[in-house]
């Protein structure tokens, strides 16, 4: 597991960064219980975009669509027929553009003995893309596959973008995670433990959570997802995970990459850290408070450079009231700068996950028990102590 994740380190280049001494950028989550957010979804090739702007549209709406090029398969005649390449289309009983069927043949010999004769077959059904008289190969493509783009949320088209696909826009609850696995997956909100300590064990999942996106609370093992995958649970959203239960979830050690694409049966969105760590109370109990909405859900994560977050998006079925107003990425580029009153998680050791508010943002840089120098910020936590973290040991949990 990769330390970034292990320890909930800061994206790269987010240390220290600001245009004073007591102003510098600072990484956060968003967990929200209204707000705007835009999403840009977009072909990854040209296509026919479906939808018009104004268009009200669900997370099912197909919003464009596409063919994909089918896969190309290489087929070396000239070594099957023992012949030499500049000789290949005298025995070719194909030709480009031609559509060919499993086991048909596409070329073959001719002996004098007929019984000597050799054919060589299609291994796909396809159509005939080129035949080479310089390597004596053909290549057949697979048909082509139809791709469907979905909008992903409840809401409103904003913006279309011709052959390309279309912006929609939600005013929804926005919750932020810190690392997820899976795709885009869309369900009802249940909730399975009555608080962010308790642990999501398999006998809380029951067949009623099918099709769902189950909250828990501080922690899912691997018992817990076995359990998931047999009820058909669509997401799972849980305070903390053990590294090696996400290893054997995904069969393999995960290293620093972009995630989102993992086939494991439903989206995991982690929203603490690894380890048993209680969900916060404030995510927690904005998600329950949306318990029997339906909701959108990704948990691609991406922690450099073009940070994505894992996120749990439940529109709230309203219109925004001025069509122009800034998208998420907008808002989350507006905001960085730490205030004295904001609330920010600590993700360091010795006081890593608490949740505290920031007093005090002194401008000097000061000496660390390491011996190195930074800046740093006085939090008061719930109990009203007092405490001293460097500002790169914090992320602002932004409302």
């Amino acid at each position: 597991m990769s330390s970034e994740f292990r320890t909930r380190n800061p994206e790269p280049g987010t240390r220290n960064i600001g245009v004073s001494m007591a102003h510098s950028y600072t990484p956060g989550l968003r967990v929200t219980p209204r707000t705007v957010v835009r999403k840009r979804r977009i072909l990854p090739i040209p296509g026919q975009v479906l939808v018009r702007e104004g268009q009200a549209v669900t997370a099912g709406t197909v919003i464009a669509q596409t063919d994909l090029p089918g896969k190309v398969h290489t087929v070396n005649v000239v070594n099957l027929l023992g012949i030499v390449p500049e000789e290949i289309r005298r025995y070719m009983l194909k030709r480009e553009g031609d559509m060919v069927q499993a086991a048909e043949p596409i070329a073959e010999n001719r002996p004098f003995i007929k019984w000597l004769k050799t054919r060589v077959p299609a291994p796909i059904t396809g159509t005939v893309e080129s035949v080479s008289e310089v390597t004596g190969q053909v290549f057949l493509r697979e048909p082509p596959k139809p791709l469907a783009l979905s909008a992903y949320l409840d809401g409103h088209v904003v913006e279309t973008f011709p052959g390309q696909g279309a912006s929609v826009e939600t005013v929804c609850s926005l919750v932020q995670g810190i690392f997820g696995v899976g795709g885009e997956a869309v369900g009802t909100i249940a909730v399975a433990v009555a608080g962010p300590e308790e642990v999501l064990t398999p006998e809380r999942i029951v067949e009623s959570h099918r099709g769902t996106i189950l909250i828990g609370g501080s922690l899912i093992g691997r018992d817990g997802f076995a359990r998931a995958k047999h009820v058909g649970v669509c997401a799972i959203v849980v305070g903390g995970i053990h590294d090696l239960d996400l290893k054997e979830l995904l069969g393999r050690d995960l290293g620093v990459a972009i995630t989102g694409t993992e086939q494991v049966g439903f989206t995991l969105i982690i929203t603490e850290g690894f380890g048993r760590i209680a969900m916060a109370r404030k995510t927690f109990d904005l998600l329950a408070s949306k318990a029997g909405r339906r909701a959108s859900c990704s948990g691609a994560t991406q922690i450099r450079a073009g940070v994505i977050r894992p996120e749990v998006i439940i529109p709230l079925g309203e219109r925004s009231a001025v069509s122009g107003q800034r998208s998420e990425k907008e808002v989350s580029k507006a905001g960085g700068g730490l205030k004295v009153g904001d609330q920010i998680r600590i993700i360091r050791e010795p006081h890593f996950g608490r949740i505290c508010r920031v007093s005090d943002l002194p401008a000097d840089l000061r000496l660390l028990p390491t011996g190195s120098k930074a800046r740093v910020l006085e939090a008061e936590l719930d109990d009203g102590e007092r405490i001293i973290v460097p500002r790169a040991n914090v992320e602002l949990l932004e409302a």
